[in-house]
């Protein structure tokens, strides 16, 4: 019974369940029912900051493939460096519990838009791995094989919600982060929502209902690309980083020519080269989204 009313709750927040009415009036949200909030790409980044000054590259990519791709937990743990191709990122495997199986409901491969800063900093993992072979995964387990249930909750509780809640980010999971780069796609107002619902392997109408809400608030706002969006907060932290560290002129030059030698860096290290809740695990989590 508690499974079935943890995924009863999952269910109506994510929209394939009405929410309890009973439960609304003793809480009202202040967002719309089961809406999304995504995280803001200024958040993203102090989350890759704070990673990043800890020395956790290791768990810091995946928030970045999570965050800047869209795509679930599941997916992403399912890479192989063959994934990654010229600018698109290749989806049609997801790992379930150390086994790897095709996408949900035999769904046809599809490809992520594979943003600029994402492949800068996939180029930097594969650099800092030994440059691994095409058929090597991203990200293996800790012993080299695919991750299983209990790698996920794991890495959940002891890399990313200590970094999460000293951003301030309190009920933030790990697959929350895609909903970060529907909103990037979104404020681009360059693709359609059926083009969209393809980077996010969603149906069209589910993608309409879960990111409606983010649409309504863009009206006034001007279309910013979503490389600019990523880079504009990535140097934005920068400056404030070198401001809480006193005067640092290489830092500050490094921070200024960022945007200009992104290209090059990345070009030349490719030429070198579902929840913590024990009662809802990830495959459920999955099936569901």
């Amino acid at each position: 019974m508690a499974m079935l009313q943890r995924n009863m709750q999952r269910a109506a927040e994510w929209e394939r369940l009405r929410p309890n009415p009973a439960r609304a009036v003793r809480e009202p949200p202040k967002q719309p029912p089961g809406a999304i909030v995504p995280l803001a790409p200024n958040t993203i980044e102090q989350l890759r900051h704070v990673l990043l000054e800890r020395g956790q590259l290791r768990d810091a990519t995946p928030v970045f493939v999570l965050a800047h791709a869209g795509v679930r937990p599941q997916e992403a743990l399912a890479l192989t460096w063959g994934h990654v191709r010229e600018r698109p990122l290749l989806i049609d495997q997801a790992v379930a519990d150390g086994r790897l199986k095709g996408q949900k409901t035999r769904k046809p491969p599809r490809t992520v838009t594979l943003l600029a800063p994402l492949e800068h900093d996939l180029a930097e993992w594969r650099l800092h791995t030994g440059r691994p072979p095409a058929s090597a995964s991203i990200f293996p387990a800790a012993d080299g094989g695919l991750w299983r249930e209990h790698d996920w909750r794991n890495w959940r509780r002891r890399a990313f919600t200590p970094v999460a809640r000293a951003c301030g980010i309190d009920a933030s999971r790990p697959y929350d982060l895609r909903h970060s780069f529907a909103s990037l796609l979104t404020h681009e107002r360059r693709l359609s929502i059926v083009e969209i619902a393809h980077q996010l392997g969603h149906n069209p109408n589910v993608c309409l209902s879960t990111y409606a809400h983010v649409m309504a608030e863009l009206d006034g706002h001007r279309d910013v690309s979503a490389e600019d969006q990523i880079l504009a907060a990535r140097r934005a932290k920068h400056r404030r980083a070198g401001r809480a560290s006193g005067p640092d002129v290489a830092h500050d030059a490094a921070a200024s020519s960022e945007a200009t030698t992104e290209g090059a860096d990345v070009q030349e290290a490719l030429c070198r080269t579902r929840t913590g809740d024990p009662f809802l695990t990830m495959e459920v989590l999955y099936q569901l989204s």
